[in-house]
């Protein structure tokens, strides 16, 4: 279990900086091994790491070897020798035996579609410094969670819901027609939380944000098939 946290597009980038560093310590106990920040004019994204795979080179934030794409990871790639095997078959060179890196190479050879090709349980956000755009992704099932808050251009995400409340902006209150939503099925239905204004990362879903806005799409959806159940 690792954790991850950020926060894009504030006016002032050094108290942007001590808000992720903030909401990485909430969440400190999901990666007690590090912890790393990416800071720049737009963006600040940040993770807290249990170390699992290459336990001295998976260090993150990581970029891909061109240093354009930056992510920071929660999860396991589990087909991630075979991915790595046919990047490098297209001229890809890796600095680490990192199942992260193999992430942020392959997303930088095949942006989104990238996650029709994973195997595992994930939720990760990578920053597109050249374009200035964030994108964050949860696997099929929702295994591993993210959540957001998006107001006035503005985005900030994590693992936990506690550490999105690190940032001061962020109102804190509840949702009664969530609340009751979680008293009727156990749970919110997705992407509602009980907290106003905060949502989830649905499974099977990604997030962009750029200039442009937010945009959020779906990448799977579960086939029930067509044919007639045997009688």
């Amino acid at each position: 279990m690792c954790g991850i946290a950020g926060l894009v597009n504030t006016p002032d980038r050094h108290a942007r900086k001590e808000t992720v560093e903030r909401m990485l310590s909430r969440i400190y106990y999901r990666g007690p091994d590090e912890s790393g920040i990416y800071h720049s004019a737009k963006a600040t994204i940040g993770n807290v790491r249990l170390s699992i795979i290459d336990l001295a080179g998976g260090q993150q934030p990581l970029s891909d070897s061109s240093g354009r794409y930056w992510i920071v990871f929660n999860g396991e790639i589990f087909n991630y020798v075979e991915l790595k095997a046919d990047l490098e078959k297209k001229g890809c060179r890796f600095r680490t035996t990192s199942d992260t890196e193999v992430l942020v190479q392959l997303y930088a050879e095949y942006g989104s579609l990238c996650l029709s090709m994973l195997n595992g349980q994930f939720a990760f956000a990578i920053w597109d410094k050249k374009d200035e755009e964030l994108f964050i992704a949860r696997d099929r099932m929702g295994i591993r969670p993210v959540f957001y808050h998006y107001e006035n251009g503005q985005l900030s995400f994590a693992s936990e819901i506690k550490s999105i409340f690190e940032n001061s902006s962020v109102k804190r209150a509840f949702s009664y027609h969530h609340l009751l939503q979680q008293q009727t099925y156990w749970t919110t239905l997705t992407p509602a939380t009980v907290f106003e204004g905060i949502n989830e990362l649905s499974p099977g879903h990604y997030l962009r944000w750029n200039s442009r806005g937010l945009e959020v799409k779906q990448f799977w959806q579960l086939n029930y098939g067509t044919e007639h159940p045997v009688r």
